[in-house]
């Protein structure tokens, strides 16, 4: 037992420090690929291309993690991307950065799944698992509410390019960790009464339940998404210094710390959980729009509804599926985050200086809240089949 519990801690200093050291990068990405000479649109092109490849790379991911298993799928991509990040600092051009960007987000694919997939293995039920991902979420917020910060301080006192050598060269060093601490194995009670069979990529899309947290997924992600693009163009367009957007989304991470922090929250059915942050995204950048409030406070809000719905999301997936499919079912998870991501980066860049990118995902994330709504209260049944 208490072998499991260091198995288990290993897990999550090492998801800890994957979040802490990739978020570094968010306040400076945008502001050093303008210096690189980078307009708006082709920023919106790198974030977006970046997501099509992690995209690729999450439908590969998924069947491959369940087949081969996932340290070597976690340990691999960060030693690929600590390289591909110090090439970063070593770009000349926008058409490098662009290349750059693209690969890494191939290889970041491969990561998420695997270390979701792997930290599902140490639950045996539903509350349990919902703790885990919480547990995984509050480190990873507290990892996003330091890293901007840093990237901040250190794009200023350093520089950008020297930045991506300190992110590259701190990835390399998270993955010997993981090299030396991290064990591919499971430590829950499996039931032994009916073999073990593989769970096919068509089984998984069809799930009815699953349909409606891939959308919920795909939402969220496309509001953040709209978030990450405009909040750091605030030092491109209003002369901000990159700390001061490290801050404001230190605010937003704050709030996703303190929903995360509510671990009661996990007594509550996870599909309900997903409407409510749903909700209180989408009427925290109703309120953007308008400037109703101000932008700290309206970012905290975000964040704190983010905080909600992530391990709800999460939690969903694994009730949904049986252990032998969850590889395949956080490669798609996360695939459809990416491609959220790819909509929002992409369309935020055309649209931007024609409409409040902020009204559309407003939009976007009521009429996948009204979708929800209606699955979830017309038959909700099918909310409780589980594929085996």
């Amino acid at each position: 037992m208490r072998e499991a519990t260091v198995d288990k801690l290993n897990i999550f200093i090492v998801m800890f420090f994957m979040s802490l050291i990739m978020s570094v990068q968010a306040p400076i990405f945008t502001p050093y690929a303008a210096m690189l000479g980078a307009s708006g649109v082709l920023i919106g092109i790198m974030l977006s291309a970046a997501q099509v490849a992690n995209l690729t790379g999450n439908l590969i991911a998924g069947p491959l993690v369940d087949r081969f298993g996932k340290r070597v799928f976690i340990t691999l991509p960060l030693f690929v991307s600590g390289a591909l990040f110090i090439g970063h600092g070593l770009a000349s051009n926008s058409a490098t950065l662009l290349i750059l960007r693209i690969m890494n987000g191939f290889s970041l694919a491969f990561l998420i799944p695997a270390a979701l997939a792997l930290l599902s293995g140490y639950a045996a039920n539903s509350q349990q698992q919902g703790k885990n991902m919480a547990v995984n979420g509050i480190l990873g917020t507290v990892a996003s509410i330091i890293a901007p910060l840093i990237g901040g301080k250190l794009g200023v006192l350093i520089g950008y390019a020297n930045a991506y050598f300190v992110i590259g060269a701190a990835l390399v060093m998270t993955a010997i960790y993981t090299i030396r601490f991290v064990r591919d194995r499971q430590v829950v009670i499996v039931d032994y009464r009916s073999p073990k069979k593989s769970i096919s990529l068509s089984q998984i899309l069809a799930i009815p339940h699953l349909h409606i947290v891939f959308l919920s997924g795909f939402a969220v992600m496309y509001m953040h998404g709209v978030i990450i693009y405009e909040v750091p163009y605030l030092t491109v367009e209003k002369g901000l210094s990159t700390a001061s957007t490290g801050q404001l989304f230190s605010f937003m991470a704050v709030g996703t710390f303190l929903s995360l922090s509510l671990f009661f929250i996990n007594r509550f059915d996870p599909i309900k959980r997903m409407m409510f942050g749903l909700f209180g995204m989408c009427m925290s950048l109703f309120a953007l729009v308008n400037s109703l409030f101000s932008l700290m406070l309206l970012l905290f809000l975000i964040g704190f509804c983010f905080g909600i719905m992530m391990p709800a999301m999460a939690t969903a997936v694994t009730d949904a599926i049986s252990r032998e499919g969850h590889g395949r079912a956080f490669g798609v998870m996360s695939a459809v985050y990416s491609s959220g991501m790819i909509f929002s980066t992409f369309i935020t860049g055309i649209i931007r200086e024609v409409i409040s990118p902020y009204f559309i995902a407003f939009l976007i994330g009521m009429l996948v809240l009204t979708f929800v709504g209606y699955t979830k209260f017309r038959a909700p049944q099918s909310a409780h089949s589980k594929v085996y």
